[in-house]
């Protein structure tokens, strides 16, 4: 049998970027290759050189950075076999979007607000094919349809806006998968959405696979997502390939400690309620010559089993006191309406119930995890509890209280004891700001403390809480990384001393290893201080490690509520079942499954 030819090459890639304090070899000479039909996925944390990779392989690098050495052999059916960094620009754009197309991780910037999402996707058929017009329009939307986008011709003349981050997404694939590519490259195409939406996804993409031939580089920070769709996984980390291997040993038998840490740092459906979640840091360390070796465990630090023995008393300790207390928080028929559509007369008529008549109660020290898809209103419920959004109707009683009916001036006295950490740190920390004028704002708006010098004592305190360093007082927002800042908005949120943190998908666009960081310190910060969390989230493995009670959104309602082993192993409502198929598992009779899956999909074509 004929040894298959690969669609592409890379041989040495080595790509550098110009920085003040010296060059940053952001890609050190990687080499891989990936054959028609197969899946290859690079995984890695961010700062590893992933994304990087496949912009240099498209040659969309912006200045500073630049392709230092190398090749990407690539084999075109227009041009034969040509080396895509050294091909010129104009052939190079005649190859991209038509034999070599990408999906971006974020839509919303790759899609031009200003035109409609068909007319976006039909440019890509008019450019590279002799389609009219109207037959680019017809084949644009048979691609939605593919795409399962919902009402096709409507989306069609729809603008990114209108449309969901799920549905752009799927309009972004429809945009790649429209000349029908030799080679598909997915940027963290699923980062930050449902797993239902994310299973949909990844089934759209290995079925265009498997009928086109194409081959798929499929980058993501998220090991479990690619588990079950990816041939083989490339590991990378600081710029270097450190593993590589078929998808099923990789996961059974990891060789790299890189590799076992990023596999032991998710939270997994099987792991203990309170455990402590290892990071990567426990696996490896680097040597006097700044090699990277497995971690030893010294003889001092206590076995994991004994920190998550210790955490799971104290918490069914605090349970069992909790008990004894009334409600912190009782939510009673709270409805949240925006109007939808209007008369004539400038009445609405039809409303959109954001929020349908939810109630339920939260228990001192408890967290309760708040899960649904996009949509579910649970967002919106969050928001509505702190009075960010004002109700419709209901009651929001706090320590007995109605928050609902409070005026101005006590709701900012209440948000002493009701904070709130918001989905982007980023967005929700002031640029002009430093990250000490952060944390000590909130100080000075409720005169906590009595002088300057106590505000800057507290900030420094609680940045050593959230474990960062002094000299962080004086930096800004940008100067940090995306798990650092989220820690800058804990600080910040710490800084009141409240009683209840509602955390807003606080970890969802965090790489696994920070991810695990960002759960384990709001759990060593719940036994330390007693707090109350509620924790929002569409991922239901984080839901089940960090909470006492999950509820269940659909359609602006509670329809589920339960324990989190209740919840997952009995699941009452179809809409549950659903959501918790959808999670990828990553055991090694599921890789299994879907390895021979795909191989039977590949074999009838």
């Amino acid at each position: 049998m004929a040894t298959p030819t690969p669609i592409l090459q890379i041989i040495n890639l080595e790509t550098v970027f110009s920085t003040q304090s010296g060059i940053v070899r952001a890609v050190d000479k990687i080499s891989f290759e990936i054959f028609p039909g197969e899946t290859v996925a690079i995984v890695g944390e961010s700062g590893s050189g992933k994304s990087v990779t496949a912009l240099s392989v498209m040659r969309l690098l912006d200045t500073p950075g630049g392709i230092a050495g190398g090749e990407a052999v690539f084999h075109s059916n227009e041009f034969g076999q040509v080396d895509l960094l050294q091909l010129p620009e104009k052939q190079l754009q005649g190859l991209r979007g038509k034999e070599i197309s990408m999906i971006f991780q974020e839509p919303m910037s790759s899609l031009n607000p200003v035109y409609t999402c068909g007319k976006q996707v039909a440019e890509v058929l008019l450019l590279h094919t002799k389609l009219t017009k109207q037959e680019a329009r017809e084949r644009t939307i048979q691609l939605f349809e593919k795409a399962k986008l919902p009402r096709p011709e409507q989306m069609y003349d729809a603008y990114p806006h209108e449309i969901s981050g799920g549905q752009k997404q799927r309009v972004m694939i429809a945009m790649a998968m429209a000349c029908e590519p030799a080679i598909l490259i997915a940027d963290e195409p699923t980062t930050a959405l449902d797993v239902t939406v994310q299973a949909r996804m990844l089934q759209l993409i290995d079925e265009l696979r498997v009928k086109e031939n194409t081959a798929v580089l499929f980058i993501t920070h998220d090991l479990s997502v690619v588990a079950e769709i990816a041939d083989r996984i490339l590991v990378m980390y600081k710029g270097k390939l450190v593993e590589q291997g078929n998808t099923f040993d990789i996961f059974t038998n990891p060789q790299h400690p890189y590799t076992k840490g990023l596999l032991a740092c998710r939270p997994k459906l099987s792991d203990k309620p309170q455990s402590v979640l290892p990071t990567v840091s426990d696996f490896m360390e680097e040597d006097a010559f700044g090699n990277i070796i497995e971690k030893k465990k010294h003889a001092h630090e206590p076995p994991l089993e004994d920190v998550v023995k210790r955490h799971t008393l104290t918490y069914l300790e605090q349970q069992q006191a909790n008990g004894q207390k009334p409600p912190l928080l009782q939510v009673k028929g709270l409805k949240v309406y925006f109007p939808a559509k209007k008369n004539f007369f400038g009445r609405t008529t039809e409303y959109i119930k954001a929020v349908d008549g939810v109630s339920f109660e939260v228990q001192p020290g408890e967290t309760i995890g708040l899960v649904g898809e996009s949509g579910c209103g649970k967002t919106t419920l969050g928001r509505a509890l702190l009075r960010l959004v004002e109700p419709t109707e209901g009651n929001i009683l706090f320590e007995g209280y109605d928050i609902a009916q409070f005026s101005a001036t006590e709701l900012r006295k209440s948000r002493r004891n009701f904070q709130m950490i918001f989905q982007d740190p980023y967005a929700s920390l002031n640029p002009m700001h430093t990250v000490g004028e952060a944390i000590m704002e909130p100080m000075r708006v409720h005169k906590l403390y009595t002088s300057g010098k106590e505000h800057r004592a507290k900030a420094m305190e609680l940045l050593d809480k959230v474990g960062l360093l002094p000299e962080h007082f004086q930096r800004y927002p940008h100067e940090f990384s995306g798990g650092q800042r989220q820690r800058i908005s804990i600080a910040r949120a710490l800084a009141l001393q409240p009683k209840c943190i509602i955390c807003d998908e606080s970890v969802s666009a965090l790489d696994v290893s920070v991810q695990a960081q960002v759960l384990n310190l709001l759990n060593k910060l719940k036994q330390e201080f007693g707090i109350t969390y509620i924790f929002i989230t569409h991922d239901l493995s984080v839901a089940k490690y960090m909470s006492d009670r999950i509820l269940v959104m659909s359609k602006g309602r509670i329809i589920e509520s339960g324990a989190p082993d209740q919840l997952f192993k009995n699941p009452q409502q179809e809409y549950t079942r659903t959501l918790l198929s959808a999670i990828p598992r990553g055991e090694p009779e599921d890789i299994l499954a879907a390895q021979q899956k795909r191989k039977a999909m590949k074999a009838l074509g």
